[in-house]
């Protein structure tokens, strides 16, 4: 396929936005993952013909992904690049276009929540966070991530499982939170 730009224009299209998204999971800012994100495709179509067909295509291309944004991290933390946790105007509307007519209120809360929600990803250990990317952003088996990180199954499960507690009990802070700011606005107004 080495130099096929017809069937790598097809492998662009269907996983672009996929790898994209993994990197911005990631590493916590737009312009970062759009690097990487392009750099994930060059090595895919220089390096194509080293896929040895042991996994699944889309694995090899997740674990190239992850290598590469995980390399990324190494390098802001070498040259002491402060790691920034926003989600900009775009990604927020990207969010809200995928809604059916949603409420102001109902798209400011899901703004609040993805926000907090990246800001905690960010607060997670890096191995928690990258199997939490893969298998609940992404969708990845238990037996793919252990394929793009080289960790066996125990590990995997054992990583997500700390990880999604740690933002179990972030998210549940944050609802608290709200609904007793909620309250406390109610309480004001009939006050």
């Amino acid at each position: 396929m080495h130099g096929d730009r017809r069937i790598f224009r097809e492998l662009v299209r269907l996983y672009q936005d996929r790898i994209y998204n993994l990197c911005y999971r990631l590493l916590g800012s737009e312009e970062e993952a759009k690097d990487v994100s392009q750099e994930v495709f060059i090595t895919i179509f220089r390096k194509i013909e080293s896929f040895k067909g042991t996994s699944r295509l889309s694995t090899w291309i997740y674990r190239v992904a992850t290598n590469h944004a995980l390399n990324r991290i190494k390098s802001m933390k070498r040259r002491r690049y402060k790691q920034t946790l926003s989600l900009t105007r775009e990604a927020v509307e990207r969010r809200a276009n995928m809604a059916v007519f949603p409420r102001p209120d109902q798209l400011l809360c899901a703004k609040q929540l993805e926000l907090y929600l990246q800001e905690e990803l960010g607060r997670l250990d890096q191995d928690q966070r990258t199997v939490v990317v893969l298998r609940d952003m992404e969708g990845l088996s238990y037996q793919d991530i252990g394929q793009v990180t080289g960790l066996n199954a125990g590990t995997v499960k054992s990583r997500l499982h700390r990880g999604r507690t740690r933002l179990k009990e972030a998210l549940e802070r944050w609802f608290e939170e709200q609904n007793e700011r909620v309250t406390n606005e109610r309480k004001a107004e009939a006050g």
